[in-house]
């Protein structure tokens, strides 16, 4: 979509990806990695991406959580979010899916 952040990424900031979807670290971290997990396809809610694209994305969060421990050894835990709409506070009108890997 036209405007869109996430349709119009800049291809050298993808870390990851499959046909369907695709990883990038966060601009605004909230944490060291903290990681995005993103549709191809235009799509304002996860709540009506396609089972395929949902699928997706639950495949490159396990890959990108493999990879970010490999990079920081002292990750103890991770969050992993999604803001569904503007009054739940998402700010891109995209899906995406955080991953922010967590430290003691």
């Amino acid at each position: 979509m036209s405007g869109c952040l996430f349709c119009e990424m800049d291809p050298e900031r993808i870390i990851g990806e499959d046909e369907l979807s695709y990883i990038i670290r966060d601009a605004f971290p909230v944490t060291e990695f903290h990681t995005l997990v993103i549709p191809k396809r235009h799509v304002e809610s996860f709540f009506d991406l396609y089972q395929p694209e949902r699928n997706s994305i639950f495949r490159l969060l396990d890959s990108a959580k493999m990879e970010i421990q490999n990079l920081d050894s002292h990750i103890t835990g991770f969050n992993i979010g999604i803001n569904s709409g503007a009054s739940a506070g998402q700010t891109i009108q995209h899906c995406h899916v955080h991953l922010i890997p967590r430290r003691d």
